[in-house]
Protein backbone atom coordinates (compact mmCIF):
# COMPACT_ATOMS: atom_id res chain seq x y z
CA UNK A 1 0.00 0.00 0.00
CA UNK A 2 1.17 3.75 -0.90
CA UNK A 3 2.06 5.96 1.93
CA UNK A 4 0.45 8.75 -0.05
CA UNK A 5 -2.53 8.62 -3.02
CA UNK A 6 -3.49 11.38 -4.68
CA UNK A 7 -5.62 11.43 -7.77
CA UNK A 8 -6.51 14.10 -10.13
CA UNK A 9 -6.58 16.67 -7.30
CA UNK A 10 -7.71 19.80 -8.19
CA UNK A 11 -8.06 23.58 -6.54
CA UNK A 12 -10.00 26.24 -7.89
CA UNK A 13 -10.11 29.73 -6.69
CA UNK A 14 -12.64 31.63 -8.64
CA UNK A 15 -11.27 31.32 -12.35
CA UNK A 16 -7.67 30.58 -10.97
CA UNK A 17 -6.88 27.07 -11.20
CA UNK A 18 -3.92 26.58 -8.68
CA UNK A 19 -3.39 22.85 -9.04
CA UNK A 20 -4.83 21.01 -12.14
CA UNK A 21 -5.52 17.40 -11.88
CA UNK A 22 -2.59 16.31 -10.64
CA UNK A 23 -1.85 12.52 -9.29
CA UNK A 24 0.76 10.70 -8.02
CA UNK A 25 1.52 7.80 -5.48
CA UNK A 26 4.66 7.43 -2.82
CA UNK A 27 5.65 4.86 -0.82
CA UNK A 28 6.67 4.41 2.37
CA UNK A 29 10.25 5.28 3.25
CA UNK A 30 10.43 7.81 0.37
CA UNK A 31 11.51 11.72 -0.18
CA UNK A 32 9.44 12.76 -2.69
CA UNK A 33 9.93 16.35 -3.91
CA UNK A 34 7.75 18.81 -5.54
CA UNK A 35 10.51 21.02 -7.94
CA UNK A 36 8.70 24.09 -9.58
CA UNK A 37 8.71 27.87 -9.00
CA UNK A 38 6.79 29.72 -6.61
CA UNK A 39 3.11 29.59 -7.30
CA UNK A 40 3.47 26.55 -9.75
CA UNK A 41 0.77 24.79 -6.69
CA UNK A 42 3.53 23.07 -4.84
CA UNK A 43 2.01 24.67 -1.29
CA UNK A 44 -1.52 24.34 -2.21
CA UNK A 45 -0.94 20.85 -2.90
CA UNK A 46 0.38 20.01 0.55
CA UNK A 47 -2.18 22.07 2.24
CA UNK A 48 -4.48 19.95 0.44
CA UNK A 49 -3.07 16.42 1.65
CA UNK A 50 -2.65 18.00 5.06
CA UNK A 51 -6.12 18.41 5.03
CA UNK A 52 -5.88 22.33 5.25
CA UNK A 53 -7.50 22.91 2.23
CA UNK A 54 -10.60 21.27 0.70
CA UNK A 55 -9.91 19.94 -3.55
CA UNK A 56 -12.29 21.20 -5.40
CA UNK A 57 -12.05 18.37 -7.45
CA UNK A 58 -10.66 14.67 -7.05
CA UNK A 59 -9.45 12.87 -3.70
CA UNK A 60 -6.04 11.58 -1.80
CA UNK A 61 -5.10 9.14 0.72
CA UNK A 62 -2.42 9.30 3.57
CA UNK A 63 -2.04 5.64 5.39
CA UNK A 64 -4.94 4.66 3.51
CA UNK A 65 -7.57 7.41 5.21
CA UNK A 66 -9.04 9.77 2.90
CA UNK A 67 -8.08 13.47 3.58
CA UNK A 68 -11.68 14.92 2.87
CA UNK A 69 -13.47 12.04 4.92
CA UNK A 70 -11.38 11.48 8.05
CA UNK A 71 -9.13 14.73 8.15
CA UNK A 72 -8.73 14.14 12.06
CA UNK A 73 -7.06 11.11 11.60
CA UNK A 74 -5.21 11.69 8.72
CA UNK A 75 -3.73 14.53 10.50
CA UNK A 76 -2.79 12.15 13.66
CA UNK A 77 -0.36 10.31 11.58
CA UNK A 78 1.18 13.33 9.88
CA UNK A 79 3.97 16.25 10.67
CA UNK A 80 3.98 19.52 9.09
CA UNK A 81 6.60 22.47 8.69
CA UNK A 82 5.04 25.46 7.01
CA UNK A 83 6.84 27.52 4.29
CA UNK A 84 6.54 30.31 7.46
CA UNK A 85 7.77 30.26 10.72
CA UNK A 86 5.12 29.18 13.32
CA UNK A 87 6.48 29.02 16.51
CA UNK A 88 5.18 30.67 19.36
CA UNK A 89 8.34 33.80 20.60
CA UNK A 90 6.88 34.26 23.42
CA UNK A 91 7.42 30.76 24.88
CA UNK A 92 10.70 28.71 25.03
CA UNK A 93 11.36 26.34 23.49
CA UNK A 94 10.14 23.33 25.39
CA UNK A 95 6.90 25.08 25.80
CA UNK A 96 6.02 24.97 22.51
CA UNK A 97 6.84 21.11 21.92
CA UNK A 98 4.73 21.48 24.62
CA UNK A 99 1.42 23.08 23.44
CA UNK A 100 2.20 21.00 20.45
CA UNK A 101 1.83 17.56 22.23
CA UNK A 102 -1.48 18.49 24.20
CA UNK A 103 -3.09 19.70 21.06
CA UNK A 104 -2.52 16.33 19.45
CA UNK A 105 -3.50 14.55 22.84
CA UNK A 106 0.53 13.18 23.30
CA UNK A 107 0.02 11.78 27.37
CA UNK A 108 2.65 13.76 29.96
CA UNK A 109 4.07 10.61 30.13
CA UNK A 110 5.50 9.85 26.59
CA UNK A 111 5.45 13.45 25.96
CA UNK A 112 8.29 13.95 29.01
CA UNK A 113 10.25 11.54 26.95
CA UNK A 114 10.09 12.94 23.71
CA UNK A 115 10.77 16.17 24.32
CA UNK A 116 14.31 15.71 25.08
CA UNK A 117 15.13 13.74 22.33
CA UNK A 118 13.57 15.76 19.66
CA UNK A 119 15.04 18.39 21.10
CA UNK A 120 18.72 16.92 20.70
CA UNK A 121 18.04 15.26 17.48
CA UNK A 122 18.16 19.39 16.40
CA UNK A 123 20.85 20.25 18.91
CA UNK A 124 18.67 22.72 21.10
CA UNK A 125 18.86 20.93 24.23
CA UNK A 126 20.92 23.90 25.91
CA UNK A 127 18.20 26.26 24.45
CA UNK A 128 15.11 24.22 25.67
CA UNK A 129 14.11 26.68 28.40
CA UNK A 130 15.03 29.97 26.36
CA UNK A 131 12.52 32.02 24.72
CA UNK A 132 12.02 31.68 20.96
CA UNK A 133 12.22 35.16 20.44
CA UNK A 134 16.28 34.74 21.23
CA UNK A 135 16.52 32.04 18.51
CA UNK A 136 18.01 32.36 15.20
CA UNK A 137 16.02 31.70 11.96
CA UNK A 138 17.96 28.42 12.06
CA UNK A 139 17.23 27.42 15.13
CA UNK A 140 13.46 28.01 14.55
CA UNK A 141 13.74 26.53 11.77
CA UNK A 142 14.88 23.04 13.76
CA UNK A 143 12.80 23.50 16.60
CA UNK A 144 10.11 23.28 13.93
CA UNK A 145 10.89 19.95 12.51
CA UNK A 146 11.27 18.86 16.38
CA UNK A 147 7.93 20.12 16.68
CA UNK A 148 6.60 18.00 13.95
CA UNK A 149 8.45 14.50 14.53
CA UNK A 150 6.79 15.47 18.64
CA UNK A 151 3.78 12.79 17.84
CA UNK A 152 5.91 10.20 15.69
CA UNK A 153 4.06 11.06 12.17
CA UNK A 154 4.32 8.20 9.61
CA UNK A 155 4.68 11.20 7.05
CA UNK A 156 6.53 14.48 7.22
CA UNK A 157 5.56 17.55 5.24
CA UNK A 158 7.53 20.13 4.70
CA UNK A 159 6.72 23.31 2.60
CA UNK A 160 9.81 24.91 1.65
CA UNK A 161 12.32 24.05 4.82
CA UNK A 162 15.30 26.17 4.03
CA UNK A 163 13.63 29.22 2.55
CA UNK A 164 16.00 32.65 3.77
CA UNK A 165 18.59 30.47 5.26
CA UNK A 166 22.36 30.63 4.63
CA UNK A 167 24.01 27.96 2.82
CA UNK A 168 25.72 26.82 5.96
CA UNK A 169 22.25 26.46 7.86
CA UNK A 170 20.71 25.13 4.71
CA UNK A 171 23.09 22.22 5.15
CA UNK A 172 22.61 21.32 8.59
CA UNK A 173 18.62 21.13 8.25
CA UNK A 174 19.30 18.69 5.76
CA UNK A 175 21.43 16.81 7.42
CA UNK A 176 18.76 16.24 9.80
CA UNK A 177 16.25 15.38 7.24
CA UNK A 178 18.62 12.80 6.02
CA UNK A 179 19.37 11.46 9.07
CA UNK A 180 15.61 11.53 10.10
CA UNK A 181 14.75 9.17 7.05
CA UNK A 182 17.42 6.92 7.34
CA UNK A 183 17.31 6.68 11.40
CA UNK A 184 13.16 6.44 11.51
CA UNK A 185 12.22 5.56 7.75
CA UNK A 186 9.56 8.52 7.90
CA UNK A 187 8.31 9.24 4.75
CA UNK A 188 9.10 12.50 3.82
CA UNK A 189 7.42 15.00 1.74
CA UNK A 190 8.53 18.33 0.44
CA UNK A 191 8.70 21.14 -1.93
CA UNK A 192 11.42 23.11 -3.09
CA UNK A 193 12.98 25.32 -5.46
CA UNK A 194 16.57 25.05 -4.95
CA UNK A 195 17.75 22.35 -7.20
CA UNK A 196 20.65 21.04 -5.12
CA UNK A 197 18.10 20.38 -2.59
CA UNK A 198 15.65 18.22 -4.69
CA UNK A 199 18.78 15.96 -5.56
CA UNK A 200 18.67 14.38 -2.08
CA UNK A 201 15.25 13.02 -2.96
CA UNK A 202 14.44 9.84 -3.60
CA UNK A 203 12.09 10.77 -6.51
CA UNK A 204 10.88 14.37 -8.04
CA UNK A 205 8.03 15.66 -9.00
CA UNK A 206 8.44 18.48 -11.16
CA UNK A 207 4.99 21.05 -11.25
CA UNK A 208 4.68 23.90 -13.50
CA UNK A 209 1.62 26.19 -13.29
CA UNK A 210 -0.58 23.30 -11.45
CA UNK A 211 0.69 20.79 -13.53
CA UNK A 212 3.24 17.87 -13.13
CA UNK A 213 5.52 17.70 -16.23
CA UNK A 214 7.78 15.11 -15.19
CA UNK A 215 8.07 12.77 -12.35
CA UNK A 216 10.97 10.37 -12.20
CA UNK A 217 14.33 10.00 -9.94
CA UNK A 218 16.99 12.57 -10.73
CA UNK A 219 19.28 10.88 -12.52
CA UNK A 220 16.50 9.59 -15.07
CA UNK A 221 15.57 13.04 -14.30
CA UNK A 222 18.44 14.65 -15.63
CA UNK A 223 19.06 11.94 -18.65
CA UNK A 224 16.10 13.47 -20.22
CA UNK A 225 18.24 16.78 -20.54
CA UNK A 226 20.83 14.95 -22.77
CA UNK A 227 24.01 13.56 -22.41
CA UNK A 228 27.61 14.97 -20.65
CA UNK A 229 28.15 18.46 -21.68
CA UNK A 230 32.08 19.08 -22.96
CA UNK A 231 33.73 22.60 -23.17
CA UNK A 232 36.92 22.80 -24.45
CA UNK A 233 39.18 25.61 -26.43
CA UNK A 234 42.06 25.13 -28.38
CA UNK A 235 44.48 27.71 -30.27
CA UNK A 236 42.42 27.14 -33.64
CA UNK A 237 38.67 26.14 -32.35
CA UNK A 238 37.68 26.31 -36.52
CA UNK A 239 40.31 23.43 -37.44
CA UNK A 240 39.20 21.58 -34.09
CA UNK A 241 35.69 21.64 -35.17
CA UNK A 242 36.82 19.41 -37.98
CA UNK A 243 38.59 17.64 -36.16
CA UNK A 244 35.84 16.63 -33.88
CA UNK A 245 33.79 15.89 -36.47
CA UNK A 246 35.90 13.54 -38.78
CA UNK A 247 37.60 11.68 -36.03
CA UNK A 248 34.99 11.46 -33.76
CA UNK A 249 31.92 11.68 -35.79
CA UNK A 250 30.96 14.69 -33.23
CA UNK A 251 29.02 18.31 -34.26
CA UNK A 252 30.96 20.51 -31.99
CA UNK A 253 29.41 23.99 -32.23
CA UNK A 254 31.10 27.71 -30.68
CA UNK A 255 29.59 29.09 -27.67
CA UNK A 256 30.47 31.69 -25.22
CA UNK A 257 33.21 29.60 -22.88
CA UNK A 258 34.36 27.70 -26.27
CA UNK A 259 33.56 24.76 -28.37
CA UNK A 260 30.38 22.70 -27.15
CA UNK A 261 29.32 19.12 -27.92
CA UNK A 262 27.56 16.64 -26.11
CA UNK A 263 28.68 12.79 -25.20
CA UNK A 264 27.70 9.55 -23.14
CA UNK A 265 29.78 8.82 -20.27
CA UNK A 266 31.79 12.06 -20.49
CA UNK A 267 34.55 11.30 -17.45
CA UNK A 268 35.78 7.67 -19.76
CA UNK A 269 35.39 10.06 -22.75
CA UNK A 270 37.82 12.56 -21.94
CA UNK A 271 40.72 10.76 -21.56
CA UNK A 272 41.16 8.56 -25.01
CA UNK A 273 39.55 11.94 -26.38
CA UNK A 274 42.67 14.23 -25.27
CA UNK A 275 45.15 11.36 -26.46
CA UNK A 276 43.89 11.26 -29.78
CA UNK A 277 43.41 14.69 -30.31
CA UNK A 278 46.72 15.74 -29.00
CA UNK A 279 48.93 12.84 -31.42
CA UNK A 280 47.37 14.36 -34.59
CA UNK A 281 50.03 16.63 -35.81
CA UNK A 282 48.83 19.96 -37.43
CA UNK A 283 45.97 20.28 -35.58
CA UNK A 284 45.01 22.41 -32.80
CA UNK A 285 46.57 22.34 -29.48
CA UNK A 286 43.97 21.94 -26.48
CA UNK A 287 44.21 24.79 -24.19
CA UNK A 288 41.60 23.72 -21.43
CA UNK A 289 38.41 21.14 -21.41
CA UNK A 290 35.81 20.83 -18.64
CA UNK A 291 33.03 18.19 -18.23
CA UNK A 292 29.48 19.18 -16.63
CA UNK A 293 26.71 16.89 -16.34
CA UNK A 294 23.32 17.94 -17.57
CA UNK A 295 21.65 19.70 -14.08
CA UNK A 296 17.92 19.65 -12.90
CA UNK A 297 18.07 23.48 -14.26
CA UNK A 298 18.72 21.82 -17.12
CA UNK A 299 15.91 19.82 -17.10
CA UNK A 300 13.52 22.49 -16.01
CA UNK A 301 14.32 24.69 -19.10
CA UNK A 302 14.36 21.55 -21.24
CA UNK A 303 10.79 20.42 -20.09
CA UNK A 304 9.14 24.69 -19.71
CA UNK A 305 11.33 26.61 -22.02
CA UNK A 306 12.18 28.78 -18.71
CA UNK A 307 14.94 28.67 -16.03
CA UNK A 308 13.47 27.86 -12.71
CA UNK A 309 15.09 30.90 -11.06
CA UNK A 310 13.16 33.92 -13.07
CA UNK A 311 10.02 32.17 -12.22
CA UNK A 312 7.50 33.75 -9.47
CA UNK A 313 4.15 34.23 -7.68
CA UNK A 314 3.74 37.72 -9.67
CA UNK A 315 0.48 37.56 -11.28
CA UNK A 316 -2.08 39.08 -9.51
CA UNK A 317 -4.49 36.00 -9.60
CA UNK A 318 -1.74 33.94 -8.28
CA UNK A 319 -0.91 36.59 -5.16
CA UNK A 320 -4.78 36.61 -4.64
CA UNK A 321 -5.21 32.54 -4.45
CA UNK A 322 -2.37 32.76 -1.97
CA UNK A 323 -4.52 35.42 0.21
CA UNK A 324 -7.60 32.86 0.02
CA UNK A 325 -5.32 30.12 0.88
CA UNK A 326 -4.14 31.41 4.13
CA UNK A 327 -7.55 32.79 4.97
CA UNK A 328 -8.81 29.06 4.54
Amino acid sequence: MFTIEAHNLVKKYGNFTAVKGISFNIEAGEIFGFLGPNGAGKSTTINILCTLLQPTSGTALINGVNITKEPMKVRESIGLIFQETSVDNQLTGRENLEVHGQLYGVPRDIMDKRIPEVLNLVELSDWADKLVGTYSGGMKRRLEIARGLLHQPRVLFLDEPTLGLDPQTRARIWQYIIDLHQEHGVTIFLSTHYMDEAENCSRIAIIDHGKIVAMDTPARLKSMAGEDIITMDTDNNEKAIKLIKRKFGITAKQGEDGLQFEVAEGAKFIPRFVNSFSRTDGYPKILSISLRRPTLDDVFLKITGRAIRREGADSREQQRALFKMRRG
